[in-house]
């Protein structure tokens, strides 16, 4: 069987036609999906606070033959995002597919001070449910004319276990998967498929950002004592995945762990 053009660009690029949104997108998880999604033909744009890795992300992005745009923005300000949607709209077209994926991991202060805890929920509570609020007007509006539109969250394993020294992380990506579930029973109906991911430990920079010095060296530790530690690269394929299903089939959760993490 011999395939046309259309047909083999199908397949090497499936995600042609469509216009999506990654939040926390200038390292990790963030990064590596933006640099997938583009691969697989998706014009994509990238959010996040550091302006200047975007636009380092985005022409390498364009260097492969791809579509992105850079759009420095903070996820806890609501004006930041409104500009951010509105730029995309104008620029790319309507958003049918969105990686909610920026996110904190930084340890409890259990000395009085709530600088932490606060922060933890302005950007992995607050600030997830934000910019689905921003972006839900266009998934649904594509969902009623091309039958399927994508939310994935991205939370973490830390919702289904217990964290020692990060309870605040916990509980905020607990409440996300628990809202990701709540979105998923009100937005399906509407053929707006909603995926929760929850990873466990992945090699990103997601842990450097720890500045307590003991609580930084017990996390490296921990983490050097597992072989074989998922990339980003590895859980952006699985949301590739997921997205590119028939628009019939819903993948509503799914963990990712190193074949080692018990």
């Amino acid at each position: 069987m011999t395939l046309t053009t259309a047909q083999a660009t199908s397949l090497a690029r499936p995600l042609t036609g469509r216009v999506a949104v990654v939040t926390g997108a200038s390292s990790g998880i963030g990064e590596a999906t933006a640099q997938v999604l583009a691969a697989q033909g998706a014009r994509v744009a990238l959010l996040a606070r550091r302006g200047e890795r975007l636009a380092a992300h985005v022409a390498r992005i364009e260097e492969a033959g791809g579509s992105a745009l850079a759009l420095p923005t903070d996820v806890t300000d609501p004006a930041s995002l409104a500009a951010a949607a509105a730029d995309v709209r104008s620029r790319l077209g309507r958003v049918d597919l969105l990686v909610n994926n920026a996110g904190l991991a930084l340890p409890d202060q259990l000395d009085g001070s709530t600088g932490n805890w606060q922060r933890m929920i302005d950007v992995n509570v607050t600030g997830a449910f934000a910019v689905v609020e921003t972006f839900v007007p266009d998934l649904l509006a594509a969902a009623a004319e091309r039958g399927h539109a994508d939310l994935v969250n991205i939370s973490s394993a830390a919702a289904q276990s217990v964290l020692p020294g990060f309870a605040g992380y916990a509980a905020g990506k607990a409440a996300f998967s628990h809202l990701s579930r709540n979105l998923r029973a009100r937005l399906n109906p509407a053929d707006v498929r909603v995926t929760n991911i929850e990873p466990g430990t992945v090699d990103t920079e997601l842990r450097d950002h720890i500045d307590d010095p003991a609580i930084s060296a017990a996390v490296q530790e921990a983490v050097g004592s597992i072989e074989g530690i998922p990339s980003g690269t590895d859980v952006a394929e699985l949301i590739a995945f997921a997205v590119g299903r028939p628009r019939h089939v819903n993948l509503p959760h799914l963990s990712v762990l190193p074949t080692r993490e018990v």
